[in-house]
């Protein structure tokens, strides 16, 4: 149990986490991981027969590190020390460890008591974050931050967790789907906690920190597919428009439109060029797990093609260029008709810019790639 200043409630979470080992008639022990409780939390512990570790880094997460790598036991349970779970659920836990890596809690399956569950985060950030989790990485879980879960100490320990805060809840449950760890779930219930205090959770700023790291976890999601869908749309719309005015029913589609889907389409380029070396480097730091297919495409690809693409797109640009020269050339470089004549310089200015972001791109991706021991 992670513990910052729980007097009120962490003897009786104790007892009642002693009675559960009790009731299934195995070795086990409760580990108290202190974050710095300055109310006697300690000393309670002590008192209830649970072994205290003190953990001088701040917040939940590494509260919850420390106290893993410090646990004797084989399986680990995990909760809160605000007597808002209940520890008789063990046995299941237990039982569902059999096959699996993780088991995760629900709360939606168990049972979420009157007043213990906020409004705002049982019928929105819950299921939305929840929603994300298993779209992103696959999760089979409907209660992505329930706060009991059991594991395996030894493959938890695997994913090399590294997040101090909030975020481990999230950190935990997607490194071990990503990294193909079985996953389970048992329904349990959530009632008030018995405190009185407010709760250390801060609804929006915790939330949006968890959404912030599942999305940084996935940059395909984050970067790749609004990258394409840019990129597809942006040159797709350019090349209705290219070659002349367009219209539907009343409306007319001209130059201005063009400006707007070249835009759009280096945005594209330049947020898959994102996907790409977030990707690479989130590989190559180990808390994203390497993508065999991801790895063909790339090695087929040597930088050299990037830097070709990138000169022929130059090319491309500066021949339209000198093309439009040529035109203001023939018109005594007097007046030219404005939409006719941007119909070659924007394409011109948008495939020198793809050049140059082709050319810097391959540098940099192979700068990614280099080696390391």
């Amino acid at each position: 149990m992670p513990c910052l200043n729980e007097a009120e409630t962490l003897a009786t979470c104790i007892r009642k986490a002693r009675a559960a080992i009790a009731e299934i008639g195995l070795e086990g022990e409760v580990l108290i991981a202190d974050n710095g409780s300055t109310d006697g939390s300690q000393s309670i512990a002590e008192h209830e027969g649970a072994r205290v570790v003190p953990v001088a880094t701040r917040g939940y997460g590494a509260a919850l590190i420390a106290g893993i790598d410090a646990a004797d036991g084989q399986f680990i349970l995990m909760a809160d020390a605000d007597d808002s779970y209940d520890f008789s659920h063990l046995p299941r836990f237990l039982a569902a460890l059999e096959s699996n890596d993780l088991v995760m809690g629900n709360r939606f399956a168990g049972g979420i008591k009157k007043g213990a569950m906020p409004p705002l985060h049982r019928y929105l950030g819950n299921p939305v974050l929840s929603f994300i989790g298993r779209l992103f990485f696959g999760v089979p879980a409907h209660d992505f931050h329930c706060g009991i879960r059991a594991f395996r100490k030894d493959a938890i320990q695997s994913l090399h967790l590294r997040a101090t805060g909030m975020e481990f809840a999230s950190e935990m449950v997607v490194k071990a789907a990503t990294l193909g760890l079985r996953i389970g779930e048992v329904p349990t219930t959530l009632q008030p906690d018995g405190r009185s205090r407010a709760p250390h959770l801060r609804t929006w700023r915790d939330g949006w920190r968890h959404l912030r790291f599942l999305l940084m976890f996935s940059p395909r999601w984050l970067f790749f597919y609004p990258g394409v869908v840019c990129t597809v749309l942006g040159l797709a719309i350019s090349v209705w428009l290219i070659p002349a005015e367009r219209h539907i029913g009343h409306l007319n589609f001209d130059v201005d439109t063009l400006t707007y889907s070249l835009g759009l389409l280096l945005i594209g380029v330049q947020i898959t060029v994102f996907a790409v070396s977030a990707k690479i480097f989130g590989t190559r730091q180990g808390f994203l797990p390497p993508n065999p297919t991801f790895e063909r495409i790339l090695a087929a690809i040597p930088l050299e093609t990037g830097l070709l693409i990138g000169c022929a797109l130059l090319a491309t640009g500066l021949g339209l260029g000198i093309y439009a020269v040529t035109e203001w050339h023939a018109a005594g470089f007097g007046h030219l008709t404005a939409s006719r004549m941007l119909r070659f310089t924007l394409p011109s200015a948008a495939a020198m810019m793809l050049g140059v972001e082709a050319i810097f791109a391959s540098f940099f991706l192979g700068l990614l790639q280099i080696d390391q021991r």
